[in-house]
């Protein structure tokens, strides 16, 4: 008696697997910062962020790669109601740490931390600028221990056709095992500055050690950096004292330190001033893939004649030339069926496979199913 199908054992038969996908994410800094001169840039009328393209951005094949911005606490030293667009940049600096980092116990809003011990005081970082990248690149997370992000810090930028003799980098150095997980958004890493190019760059106390610049939210793709990287260490940041505060000159601005154009400036043009330093910026996404195996199994005495019309002559078997040869079906298609019998999968083969009483298979079928946008 023919049989057509079969019960799977949920037990035996049934196996959930989760694989983690990598892709490399290289974003160079022509692409940033002079490939397509502004074409690839846009602004908005509200002017509280940048985005950046990979192509220009009015053209059909564009993909937005990262937005940025720039903003300070409303009790950083910066914030002064003559600053341009001062209120604006509170709001950035408030939106994101109320989304990245939360809310106290007396419902105030927690600053963004050096070193993410949120509750142990610490130093705070006041005067930040965000990466928020695209979740194109970015799918479910940033691969803990892969970000790494050069900056130049000479008063040169990179649409003048400069090479940035003097750089720094920017990586989550102790991303894969020492990320933090207090945060509403989820996991965190910190991101340290060493010198990357030039001599004598970082402060001698710092150079040849990992200084906390700024933190990397995986899952949500933001990396939060502190202007302290263009500042010399007599003014908070970590620069050699020699080496001085960077003056930004810009697209759009003329030469000024990094606090001057957080203040002096629109944040369009704060934003004009820090994409064009940007070297090189790198980093592997993540792509959580679920999967179920079914073990699809055809024993020596079962599929081993075909419900196929075409299969008889009359009352005879056509693939048989004597009666006393064996049955024989030939296996192309396995269809995955619910418990009211409705088809809900079906998995072709690249070729038939012979199936007579003298053999037996395994067919593997698996399902890969993932999240879009998955809650986090």
């Amino acid at each position: 008696m023919a049989n057509f199908y079969k019960t799977l054992n949920q037990t035996n038969d049934i196996v959930n697997t989760r694989t983690l996908l990598h892709e490399a994410i290289p974003l160079t800094g022509t692409i940033v910062s002079g490939t397509y001169g502004v074409e690839n840039i846009k602004n908005y009328s509200h002017g509280m962020f940048q985005s950046v393209y990979d192509y220009p951005y009015l053209s059909s094949s564009a993909n937005h790669i990262f937005d940025i911005t720039a903003g300070y606490a409303s009790n950083s030293g910066l914030s002064a109601s003559a600053n341009n667009q001062n209120s604006k940049k509170i709001n950035i600096y408030n939106q994101m740490a109320q989304v990245m980092m939360g809310y106290d116990q007396t419902g105030s809003i927690l600053q963004f931390d050096e070193d993410g011990d949120l509750l142990a005081g610490g130093t705070k970082q006041k005067e930040n600028i965000f990466l928020n990248f695209s979740r194109l690149l970015v799918k479910d997370e940033i691969k803990k221990g892969s970000f790494e992000l050069e900056i130049g810090v000479t008063p040169a930028y990179a649409q003048n056709g400069t090479v940035f003799g003097s750089r720094i980098k920017l990586a989550d150095l102790s991303g894969s095992d020492g990320y933090l997980v207090n945060s509403p958004v989820g996991e965190y890493g910190i991101l340290y500055a060493t010198q990357s190019a030039g001599a004598n760059v970082m402060a001698p106390i710092l150079s040849g050690h990992s200084t906390p610049v700024g933190l990397l939210f995986y899952q949500a793709g933001v990396a939060v950096i502190t202007g302290s990287i263009f500042l010399e260490v007599a003014s908070g940041g970590i620069l050699n004292n020699a080496h001085n505060n960077v003056s930004m000159s810009g697209p759009s601005s003329t030469a000024e330190t990094v606090l001057a154009v957080l203040t002096g400036s629109q944040i369009s043009g704060a934003a004009d001033n820090i994409r064009t330093r940007i070297y090189n910026l790198q980093f592997n996404n993540t792509v959580e893939l679920n999967s179920t195996v079914y073990f699809c199994r055809a024993n020596h005495n079962e599929f081993n004649y075909s419900s196929n019309p075409t299969y008889l002559s009359g009352s005879k078997i056509r693939v048989k030339t004597q009666t006393t040869d064996v049955p024989v079906s030939y296996i192309t298609t396995i269809g995955l069926y619910s418990d009211n019998n409705e088809l809900m999968a079906v998995s072709k083969l690249s070729e038939p496979l012979k199936k007579t009483p003298d053999n037996e298979f395994t067919i593997r079928v698996r399902l890969d199913y993932w999240f879009i946008n998955k809650p986090q």
